[in-house]
């Protein structure tokens, strides 16, 4: 096969992937909105075909033949076609050690699991989604052996979400984290300072938060002509291509505010899904970095924007505007500090950004357990109860709040997590970087995102996935991960809200 036509035939088949995993994906939004629950063994069924046609064009003796011509023409071809073909050529080494009847049968049985997983929490049942979850890990070990590993067995779980992220890595992380945030924690837990917070559970329409959440959204630059926003059980973003990027927030009567900051974070993952580079749109390489550099985006958006005194400055009369009996005698100070109060709670996604990382150091140990068969599934209900007990001292009175909260075993994510801690990083390094050539308090106060954008999209968003993550980090702020800024950063910030 000469270089032509292995070009031709590359891109031929990395279009019928394309088609193939978008109707996937349609297929699970669908689901994740409302879809007939009846319907879950055949859309199950069609997933499963789907991605079972997925993995043929993967590991066909095409695509082996395409790589190797590109490969050998490697000085022959353009920097872009050089990436999908590194990017192929790692998901081709992965897939081909995969039995494609097993690859086929956790696809449908990932395809199940979501809505049983749906019923268990919503039945605060973890019996009903035992059986699954069993089923899902037993298959994740045996791929993992399939695939190799170095080191912990884990480390193959998180190349796949954080490339060159290890274990031994994040130990020292979390280590450093726990080390300087802690003593934080009990200084604040012993603070005489009150916070007010009782007009945080009032009743407010979900209509009017909805219309709120859509005014946010236009403001920091969502492109609803490439996008949309609807309500999901749990809040996430769904990438079609940057000319379709949708995300879902989920609506409280009696807690506003986790829709509006689920909208503001998941509108930061869309928006960098929005802005990848129109060079690479097209290709498998048109979606982020990583997830770290992904959740760095919506964390900047969500906490380091968002939670910013200037940000609410610029939306607080708007906010009062649309809930004007809720916050008449509420000051813009007395909301600030309402929604940057820290206490030890059950829901990850509610956590303040103080103790969020000690929900992510509950599942990272966890899952590590897990893989290396240190636990049973059967006994995860005690031993995250017992976890949560340890880092945060509260027990779950239920498996709704406990164990069952998060979507992402249902979805066979592991080595997922451990990117929300590291994006929190990723977005102070950044945030440090950004503000030696922008004001940013000043373009918050003023409501001028676009400025803002324009800075994330050159320096981060336009390069896709043509870069690895450290590759970012290190091009942008000059250093390798340095946990040191967001540590910094809830110093400073806490310090100041708890006068200690």
């Amino acid at each position: 096969m000469n270089l032509e036509q292995a070009k031709t035939q590359f891109n031929e088949i990395l279009e019928k992937i394309k088609a193939y995993e978008h109707s996937a994906s349609l297929i699970y939004w669908d689901a994740a909105i409302g879809a007939p629950k009846k319907a879950v063994d055949n859309r199950a069924q069609i997933l499963g075909i789907l991605s079972g046609e997925v993995f043929k064009l993967t590991v066909s003796e095409e695509m082996k033949q395409c790589l190797e011509a590109l490969e050998e023409n490697e000085d022959r071809i353009d920097n872009v076609t050089k990436a999908i073909v590194r990017e192929m050529h790692k998901e081709y080494d992965k897939l081909t050690k995969i039995p494609s009847n097993e690859y086929r049968e956790y696809a449908e049985l990932l395809g199940k699991s979501n809505v049983v997983w749906e019923e268990a929490k919503n039945k605060s049942d973890f019996s009903i989604f035992e059986p699954y979850l069993e089923k899902i890990i037993s298959t994740l070990r045996k791929f993992v052996e399939y695939r190799g590993y170095n080191g912990h067995p884990y480390n193959t779980l998180l190349d796949d979400y954080e490339p060159g992220m290890t274990t031994e890595k994040l130990d020292k992380f979390f280590e450093d984290l726990k080390e300087r945030i802690v003593p934080l924690v009990k200084k604040i837990k012993n603070s005489d300072k009150e916070i007010r917070t009782d007009f945080l559970t009032d009743f407010y329409n979900t209509k009017k938060q909805e219309e709120f959440s859509q005014y946010i959204l236009d403001k920091i630059c969502f492109n609803k002509d490439a996008g949309m926003l609807k309500e999901s059980e749990h809040p996430f973003t769904i990438n079609f291509t940057r000319d379709d990027v949708r995300i879902t927030t989920h609506f409280y009567e009696n807690n506003f505010m986790s829709a509006i900051f689920s909208t503001i974070h998941e509108g930061g993952h869309a928006i960098y899904e929005q802005n990848i580079g129109e060079d690479i749109a097209q290709t498998i390489l048109g979606t982020g970095s990583s997830m770290g550099i992904h959740e760095s985006q919506s964390r900047m958006y969500e906490n380091v924007f968002g939670r910013n005194i200037n940000f609410w400055k610029y939306f607080y009369s708007k906010l009062c505007e649309t809930f004007p009996s809720q916050l008449s005698n509420v000051s813009l100070n007395e909301f600030y500090e309402a929604i940057n109060r820290t206490e030890n709670s059950l829901i990850r996604i509610e956590a303040d950004e103080l103790t969020y990382s000690l929900h992510i150091m509950v599942r990272y140990e966890i899952e590590k357990m897990l893989i290396e068969g240190k636990v049973e599934v059967k006994d995860l209900p005690r031993v995250w109860n017992e976890k949560m007990e340890e880092y945060l001292g509260i027990i779950p009175p239920n498996d709704k709040v406990g164990v069952l909260q998060d979507v992402h075993w249902s979805d066979g994510l592991f080595g997922y997590f451990p990117s929300y801690a590291l994006g929190n990083a990723y977005a102070s390094q950044f945030e440090h970087t950004m503000r030696k050539t922008l004001d940013v308090d000043k373009l918050l106060l003023e409501g001028k995102f676009d400025k803002i954008l324009e800075w994330l999209k050159e320096n981060i968003h336009k390069h896709g996935s043509m870069k690895k993550p450290y590759e970012i980090l290190k091009e942008v702020t000059g250093e390798e991960l340095n946990s040191t800024y967001f540590i910094k950063y809830l110093q400073k910030k806490y310090q100041k809200l708890y006068n200690v």
